[in-house]
């Protein structure tokens, strides 16, 4: 039986593909250093597992759920559209995810609706918008954990080109909290351990 309501299910993205770009597990121990996580997280763009099994070996419940169904031993349910409307999941303390670039804002947004606590690792450039004042602005973000250096490179998911060292793009972990009653604090984290 499935642990989410079935009306959030759609086919798949078609034309551009699944859009994932799959988070370096570095992204994610960092992000376990910078921050408190509760113990129960969705991940509700899990893609083959790298946020997810992070998580769990840190020791957190974590509901793992994409759209397309990557046979993973970290993903819980496939079909699950997370922009699509739907009950809370029961026991959900945080949303924690790297969502399709083309969603990020649509992913943020549904997220606010839905959870006290979310986590997404972004472009640095999702501060620059205009367009997204709503939740930059006026949506209770916390805290933006701006990486020191470039991540390893995120390749879309089946890439068989040539590797890169570090990516061409800055990231950061956004984290809004329903109820921060401050500025948003801006911290210089490393994704090295030395």
């Amino acid at each position: 039986m499935s642990r989410l309501d079935a009306s959030a299910k759609r086919a798949a993205l078609s034309a551009r593909g699944d859009d994932l770009y799959e988070t370096p597990p570095v992204a994610v121990r960092a992000l376990l250093r910078a921050e408190q996580l509760p113990h129960r997280i969705w991940e509700p763009a899990c893609g083959p597992g790298s946020i997810v099994k992070e998580l769990r070996q840190a020791g957190h419940d974590v509901l793992a759920t994409d759209l397309i169904d990557y046979r993973s031993p970290y993903q819980d349910e496939s079909g699950f559209d997370f922009l699509m409307p739907f009950p809370m999941p029961e026991g959900i303390e945080a949303i924690v995810t790297n969502p399709p670039f083309k969603n990020g804002q649509a992913f943020v947004s549904r997220a606010l609706t839905l959870c006290p606590k979310v986590i997404m690792l972004l472009r640095l450039a999702f501060l620059e918008s205009e367009r997204r004042r709503s939740i930059l602005d006026e949506a209770s973000l916390a805290r933006v954990h701006v990486f020191r250096k470039r991540l390893p490179m995120m390749h879309r998911h089946g890439w068989d080109g040539e590797r890169q060292a570090s990516s061409g793009m800055a990231f950061a972990w956004f984290v809004w909290e329903r109820f921060h009653p401050g500025p948003t604090e801006l911290h210089r984290i490393s994704w090295e351990t030395a």
